[in-house]
């Protein structure tokens, strides 16, 4: 059989052959390949060119001797096994087959077996493949050559995949006389685009092929992230409609300039426009390849927008505060470097804010009516300065504002207005709070060159307006540097006042208008300087109350007072009161009650000869307070408003509360003296007083006219320097015994 093959078919079968080879070359691989596969390819295609050299050469060979005859059969054979090839020929006139032993390779059946049954390699078909026979029957009958691709089962159940080129010959008739194959084992080859297939269509990505600017391939994933519903609405679609014509100008002379020889890849971050108008963040590499015999680009992109829009808001985090949106504490050193390195900058101003009374409102109200303040205060800075000027939120209550091109009459003008702007109270809840700004000011280069100088001096400018009664502002000088000095050697010594005794009460006496008498005596707290003598309280107290030493020093204000009442009381003094100042930031301590009952009990005083005065500023957490009062009450203790008319008071409220006694504010009884008011709102509080069955005490009295005014309206009690400052102890005590009955 093979000597009939050999020496009547070895022209046609080499032409077939080398068909064969050339189809195989023609043969592209699938569009989506990567470029390793093409190489591949470009390597079998050298292999098939030296077969067709040997053959060549064999042909040469059939010239010569037997011997050498022989030699090249057996040669041609050994090529056609290395090849994993088959081939099937049948001679249909002459019912004459061969089949090379190749085919045993591919199939794992013996040579044998086909010969013995010759549908064999149709049976072994898996069969779910089957119906490419019928469409194979038809083109081989109609004289078509035709490729067929199916899946056989060999013995042992492995199922390979095979490449089937069947040519088949006519006769001048029409009628097949001829039929010759050659089968190819393409199973890694489809394994591998199965592979590659699949990690394609299951990538969330984007895929494509682009050439020319036009679309040629993308997968389903590419497909919904442009919002398309197929393939087919794509390709061929122009790129230009989707990323911005840099991008794709890029990529298109990156594809005019591919090179097989090296793999160069490109990566861009962009936003696409999809088909419905809104627009995605992709991140996209791009990579050369041959894509229908011309240059292209494969497209490997991913949606990346959440990324995106999580660094936008990571970004948001690092530079802008999330209770107000304002810029925060960083954005506002960058910025203020970059202005500051900036040329022809002529002016800056820094203004630097707290907000008055906001802590308060803040510990008292609780941090969720604070924020809302915090956010209404906010709204009024931005509202008050232009839109290309900066307002930032430093933490807390403290804002800077910075001024670009600014001189001092325009930044005075600011400053104005932010006042302006916070005249009126902020609404939160239907209830009204008053905070009011204290403003620092330094100007560049004037007050400083550099952030932190000019910061500093804007900061020691703001706490000189608060020392000058807040609510107003104040430009930086370096008086201020001296001051500043001061505050902070005044801070560390009242650290250690409490340690080192220094601190100690001073009384005044509050007289009993219609009788005369002694009714009560004001305990209040002095600070014995061992270097500036004796401290005023308006200079230390606040400092108490900015860093909490308030608590511990009214603290031992209360335990010395009710000690030194207690000894008075068993001096045989004990028909008058002992009032106490209870700061704001000691109200609200939850253990407060308690520290006064302790108090009371370790020194063993009558709580109905302890008055304690509070301010108008607890009436913001109105329904706390009142708790507090009522406990405070039941235990019989006295209560007073004091500094009443200048905070926070409402009728509504008042009138509820379980007080005994309110005191006229000193800048109202200072008003009898003039001219223009006549006292008409020390009337007016005295009136509503009564109506309210509390008892009036006026505060600061010192002129006989005050005197006379308050006692024809009906105030019951007056102190003030009329009858006595406040005195030390002894002094008190003296007072107390030659003052006892003090004629009307």
């Amino acid at each position: 059989m093979k000597n009939y093959w050999y020496e009547k078919n070895m022209l046609k079968w080499i032409i077939i052959f080398i068909l064969l080879i050339l189809i195989e070359i023609a043969d592209e691989l699938e569009p989506f390949l990567p470029k390793s596969f093409e190489l591949f390819a470009h390597a079998s295609l050298v292999v098939v060119l030296i077969t067709i050299i040997i053959f060549y050469s064999f042909l040469k060979g059939l010239q010569k001797t037997t011997t050498e005859y022989e030699k090249n059969e057996q040669k041609l054979s050994s090529i056609f096994d290395a090849l994993d090839v088959a081939l099937w020929s049948h001679d249909l006139k002459n019912d004459k087959l061969f089949i090379s032993s190749g085919i045993e390779k591919l199939y794992g059946y013996s040579l044998d077996d086909f010969y013995k049954d010759r549908d064999l390699w149709k049976k072994v078909i898996v069969p779910e493949d089957r119906h490419v026979l019928i469409e194979r029957e038809q083109m081989l009958r109609s004289g078509q050559a035709v490729t067929s691709t199916y899946r056989i089962i060999r013995p042992d159940g492995e199922i390979r995949w095979i490449q089937d080129r069947g040519i088949p010959f006519t006769d001048d008739n029409g009628q097949l006389v001829d039929f010759n194959s050659v089968l190819f084992d393409i199973t890694d080859r489809k394994e591998s685009e199965n592979l590659y297939r699949s990690l394609v269509e299951m990538s969330p990505d984007i895929i494509a092929v682009v050439s020319n600017e036009k679309i040629d391939y993308i997968n389903k994933a590419g497909c919904q992230l442009l919002g398309a519903s197929c393939p087919s609405e794509l390709i061929g679609q122009s790129l230009w409609q989707f990323g911005p014509k840099k991008i794709v100008a890029e990529v298109q002379a990156q594809e005019k300039a591919v090179d097989l020889g090296a793999v160069k890849r490109t990566h861009f971050e962009f936003q696409v426009k999809k088909r419905d108008g809104s627009f995605i963040d992709v991140e996209m590499s791009t990579m050369g390849i041959i894509y229908a015999g011309r240059a292209a680009r494969q497209i490997v992109a991913r949606d990346i927008s959440e990324r995106k829009e999580a660094e936008k808001t990571i970004k948001q985090l690092a530079y802008y505060d999330t209770l107000t949106g304002l810029p925060n504490r960083n954005k506002f050193q960058h910025y203020f470097d970059e202005v500051l390195n900036e040329k022809g900058k002529q002016s800056l101003a820094i203004l630097f804010l707290d907000l008055d009374r906001f802590k308060m409102i803040n510990d008292i109200q609780g941090h969720f009516i604070g924020d809302l303040v915090l956010q209404k205060a906010a709204n009024l800075l931005k509202s008050a300065v232009e839109h290309h000027d900066m307002v930032s939120r430093h933490g807390g209550d403290e804002f800077i504002i910075l001024l670009e091109n600014a001189e001092k009459p325009n930044v005075t003008r600011v400053a104005q207005r932010i006042l302006a702007e916070f005249s009126t109270p902020i609404v939160v809840n239907d209830q009204e709070y008053f905070v009011t700004p204290s403003i620092g000011i330094s100007m560049y280069p004037h007050d400083g060159n550099d952030k932190a100088t000019l910061l500093k001096n804007a900061d020691m400018a703001m706490y000189f307006a608060k020392e000058k009664g807040k609510n107003n502002f104040q430009f930086y000088s370096k008086k201020l540097d001296r001051i500043s000095k001061r505050k902070i050697e005044m801070e560390n010594g009242l650290r250690r006042a409490l340690e080192k005794n220094e601190l100690l009460l001073h009384y005044q006496p509050q007289i009993d208008l219609s009788t005369g008498r002694l009714v009560g005596i004001e305990a209040l707290v002095r600070w014995q300087h061992p270097k500036h003598g004796l401290v005023p309280p308006n200079e230390f107290i606040p400092l108490a109350e900015e860093s909490g030493l308030i608590v511990p020093i009214g603290k031992w204000v209360l335990r010395t007072a009710c000690e030194q009442a207690e000894k008075w009381r068993n001096s045989g003094f004990d028909d008058f009161s002992i009032a106490v100042n209870i700061s704001a930031r000691q109200f609200q301590d939850e253990h407060f009650v308690q520290s006064v009952v302790e108090i009371l009990d370790e020194v063993g005083f009558y709580p109905g000869n302890l008055d304690l005065e509070i301010t108008e500023s607890i009436m913001q957490n109105f329904e706390e307070s009142t708790l507090i009062l009522t406990e405070l009450r039941d235990l019989g203790i006295r209560l007073s408003i004091d500094d009443f008319g200048t905070g926070y008071s409402s009728l509504s409220y008042l009138k509820h509360l379980p007080i005994n006694k309110i005191k006229i504010d000193k800048s109202f009884v200072d008003d009898i003296d003039q001219h223009e008011s006549q006292g008409a709102m020390v009337k007016t509080i005295i009136d509503m007083g009564h109506h309210l069955n509390f008892a009036v005490v006026a505060e600061g009295v010192e002129t006989e006219r005050q005197i006379r005014f308050l006692k024809e309206n009906g105030c019951e009690i007056v102190q003030g320097y009329y009858y006595s400052q406040p005195l030390p102890v002894d002094q008190m005590e003296s007072f107390i015994n030659e003052k006892k009955g003090i004629p009307n």
